[in-house]
């Protein structure tokens, strides 16, 4: 008994060991005077030193226009570490030992001489790795990335030869805001290094959650077996905001959901969860299996995109007993902006997999709760047995993703209740990631700046996943044209969307599975 009590303790994995070394290198932070490097960069590399997983040595320099010394950096830094660490109080200790490898590099990015002045400060390290192992983050508009990647090209800073030192390109979305702009934007970026050079980062791969859906189809004989056409009614992947565009209004007038959410993250999670099994967990071949799953997507002509995509736009209503504006009273907003802050699509992938199977993508503002589920829905029970005796009321098995919050996969199929009448009801199998593992889940900045440094690019996006993603998105918003919306497309703040959405499904007979707020 005693050796078969033990056995799960037996099986654990360690994976780890495979992970690419992390060695010395200088992080240079470009646009450093920016939001993202006080809320999420700096905090991520304290984060990562405290945990003593960055290598040593190691340097990260600000590179931006605004004149400041090294020590007014880092008392910016420090401050703004106080609103952003996820671990309080600061380590005092440990700030002024991470502290002392930051440093300030004062430049235009147009401007050649501040790019001397930062391959002066890196030679000034005197260790060849801190001078030539470089990891470039473009914290910047796009628009400047050409300028960037030409300078530090010409500074002999970037390099496309392998000399024993690496260096890499780091850029956030928007990766372009159309198919023939990411084209664009991937010829400047490649201009001067090679695709394997380059990093796109989407925060959202970096989600523990998101990482689990390879681990849960892959390592789980019990549900890759039924991950197929012959027991999956469809999926459902939500990805809901409470927030309404604030003050991003002026942002939003030129991305809409559509550019904004469905074209990175939405595809990004439907690729993971359909995906074929990889024939390594290597980078490229994961990343080969992506976007031959984006390349399958069934495509539409204007007549199917009026039939299997919905848009929508949040007019003023009550969410959490407050009145929120409609998105045409929100700042910068156009009075008759016809820009969408909702978008639901029906989805066909056509391989031998799921041929048949609808996948649906929503996401939206103002909704009644922030949430980012996949929701397997298993075709129902044979119309025999329970199922004839509830008369089409049982309720079809289904299993739920929950990428965040409250972090988990629930089971859901039917059960007896007790007692001595016959009664069927759902009842949930629940795992939750905080109640087993007990353990702080890393923000995804930790977690993507080390695999930048130690050079796997498994969860960073290639250049061709981010063309066929955009080629699906620029079809839907060609057939939208300068179409108005219709009435049935409006929906009132705090609600889960418009009419239209609802008969998206209703037509197949199926319904919106709406997440729920956690229950403790």
């Amino acid at each position: 008994m005693s050796e078969s009590r033990n056995l799960d303790e037996l099986t654990e994995c360690r994976i780890e060991e495979t992970r690419k070394t992390v060695e010395p290198c200088s992080i240079v932070i470009f646009g450093a005077s920016g939001d993202l490097t006080a809320r999420k960069l700096i905090p991520a590399l304290y984060h990562l030193f405290m945990a003593k997983q960055l290598p040593n040595p190691f340097r990260v320099i600000g590179f931006a226009r605004r004149e400041k010394s090294n020590e007014q950096w880092r008392t910016e830094l420090r401050t703004a570490l106080d609103q952003f660490s996820r671990t309080k109080p600061i380590n005092e200790e440990v700030w002024k030992e991470f502290s002392e490898n930051l440093f300030y590099c004062i430049g235009d990015f147009a401007d050649k001489g501040g790019y001397e002045r930062l391959k002066s400060l890196l030679v000034a390290f005197q260790n060849p790795r801190l001078a030539n192992n470089l990891l470039f983050y473009l914290a910047t508009p796009p628009s400047q990335f050409a300028d960037v990647v030409e300078h530090l090209h010409d500074a002999d800073l970037l390099r496309r030869q392998g000399d024993g030192f690496w260096q890499r390109l780091v850029v956030e979305k928007p990766f372009g805001h159309d198919f023939a702009s990411a084209v664009k934007l991937n010829e400047e970026l490649t201009r001067y290094a090679h695709e394997k050079q380059v990093f796109r980062i989407d925060h959202y791969l970096g989600k523990e959650t998101v990482q689990n859906i390879l681990m849960f189809r892959f390592s789980n004989a019990v549900f890759e077996e039924l991950w197929t056409r012959h027991s999956i009614d469809h999926v459902q992947i939500t990805v809901s905001e409470k927030l309404g565009v604030g003050s991003r209004g002026g942002y939003y007038e030129e991305a809409g959901a559509m550019r904004d959410m469905v074209q990175n993250h939405l595809l990004q999670v439907l690729s993971l969860v359909a995906m074929e099994p990889p024939v390594t967990l290597d980078a490229e071949p994961i990343r080969d299996e992506k976007v031959k799953l984006l390349k399958s997507i069934r495509k539409m002509r204007p007549a199917d995109v009026e039939k299997q995509v919905v848009r929508g736009q949040y007019f003023a209503g009550m969410l959490d007993n407050e009145l929120r504006p409609g998105y045409r009273q929100e700042p910068k907003v156009k009075s008759d902006s016809n820009v969408e802050t909702y978008a639901a699509l029906q989805l066909f992938i056509d391989n031998w997999r799921w041929s048949g199977v609808p996948f649906y993508l929503r996401t939206g503002k103002t909704l009644p709760l922030s949430a980012s589920e996949v929701r397997i829905q298993f075709r129902p029970a044979p119309h025999v047995l329970f199922a004839a005796q509830c008369d089409g009321h049982l309720d079809a098995n289904a299993l739920t993703l929950r990428l965040q919050p409250d972090e988990g996969i629930s089971m859901r199929f039917n059960g007896k209740v007790p007692g001595t009448s016959l009664q069927v009801r759902p009842v949930r199998m629940h795992f939750n990631y905080d109640t087993e593992f007990g353990a702080y889940t890393p923000e995804a900045y930790e977690r993507l700046l080390l695999d930048v440094m130690a050079g796997d690019a498994t969860l960073f996006i290639r250049r061709d996943e981010v063309e066929t993603a955009w080629q699906i998105v620029d079809s839907i918003r060609t057939a939208w044209g300068d179409k108005p919306l219709s009435n049935r497309e409006f929906y009132s703040a705090g609600t889960w969307g418009p009419v239209a959405a609802d008969d998206l499904l209703a037509e197949s007979g199926r319904a919106w599975r709406n997440p729920q707020p956690a229950t403790k």
